[in-house]
């Protein structure tokens, strides 16, 4: 098995290595020797509402695609980089209660190896409890396989006195690929002018097969806000909207925990952000703190995302945040009278700052 302790002290004799690339190595292997696998957290979560909550299948439009794009820790070498592709579809059946989605995911690390591919599908069904409150509940399933390529590590073993590198490592490299099958459900609770949404991912701990126990903890979420409109789009082809929406949430995976409170403001067709983020993470002592630039822009049936997450604390700050790009593609008829569109839907529009 890998000794980090051992990594890091010949590392030291052959710094010729990078410290970088050891440092993220050894953040990489201690996630996994934890058995503590982390979801990606992604800054634009509107954007990418199918990976926070199956419910918000079919919330906003009649069909969307959605193309995310996520660059963590960009300052190191190998960083960890996420692509997402989304998708969902709201059928034209009278009340358009139902809803479908597919979801694919990749997360990596090119330093070190990791590659994790899941793909999933969603459900969801929408419906008015109120004449104000409505309620979508969802459902999620996805396959996922994940495994790491150690010819990509350097050992300790490996490097010399001198610092060069010589020979394959000695260490059992005995880590196959895992497959497995994740659960998970939410709901999202709305009005026209807040909503609350409540979700649980990978429900039955699936195995990943490191070591003899090893599982992808249950990632628990509890989110939400309220949108204050300046200018509140009419009916017919208005589209103009002058808002700010305050929004919070709560974060809970094995042994990490992140709280964040931000405040959206949209002049249409433009939307900014600001959140910042709180999080504790395995094995540390003190929370690492972020605040999250969001900016969004959206034109016709096309909106465009871009996000840049500021480190507060040392060690955010030495890793480079992150950089996340979104691009979607939304059905969006402005020619539409919004009377019909009211009768052949039976429940509200989610209020969510989406771009």
């Amino acid at each position: 098995m890998f000794n980090a302790q051992s990594y890091v002290c010949a590392g030291r004799r052959g710094w010729s290595v990078g410290r970088a690339a050891g440092l993220l190595a050894v953040l990489l292997l201690a996630t996994v020797t934890s058995s503590l696998a982390q979801d990606v957290y992604f800054s634009q979560p509107f954007a990418s509402r199918l990976h926070a909550n199956p419910a918000f299948t079919g919330l906003f439009d009649d069909y969307s695609v959605t193309l995310s794009f996520r660059d963590q820790f960009p300052y190191l070498p190998g960083s960890f980089i996420t692509t997402q592709l989304a998708a969902d579809l709201r059928p034209s059946v009278p009340g358009q209660h139902h809803a479908l989605g597919l979801l694919l995911n990749q997360d990596r690390s090119g330093t070190g190896g990791y590659t994790r591919l899941e793909m999933g599908a969603l459900y969801a069904y929408h419906t008015r409890l109120t004449e104000k409150l409505a309620l979508s509940g969802g459902l999620r399933v996805s396959y996922g396989r994940q495994r790491i390529a150690y010819n990509s590590f350097v050992f300790g073993d490996q490097i010399a006195a001198d610092g060069t590198l010589s020979g394959p490592t000695a260490e059992v490299l005995d880590f196959t690929p895992v497959n497995y099958l994740s659960l998970g459900t939410g709901a999202v609770f709305y009005s026209a002018r807040g909503w609350l949404s409540l979700a649980g991912q990978h429900l039955n701990q699936p195995s990943l097969g490191f070591q003899q126990q090893s599982q992808l903890p249950m990632l628990l979420s509890a989110s939400g806000g309220y949108k204050f409109f300046i200018v509140e789009p009419g009916a017919g082809v208005s589209t103009r909207e002058i808002s700010y929406t305050p929004v919070a949430g709560l974060f809970h995976q094995g042994g990490s925990s992140r709280s964040e409170a931000g405040l959206y403001v949209t002049t249409s067709p433009i939307t900014a952000g600001a959140v910042y983020r709180n999080i504790l993470l395995p094995g540390s002592v003190a929370h690492q703190h972020l605040l999250v630039a969001v900016l969004g822009l959206q034109a016709g049936g096309l909106r465009l995302g871009y996000s840049y997450d500021i480190g507060l604390s040392r060690l955010s700050a030495d890793l480079g945040g992150a950089h996340e790009v979104t691009l979607a593609l939304r059905a969006f008829d402005r020619l539409e009278n919004a009377h019909r569109r009211l009768k052949r839907r039976v429940y509200p529009v989610v209020p969510c700052p989406v771009f």
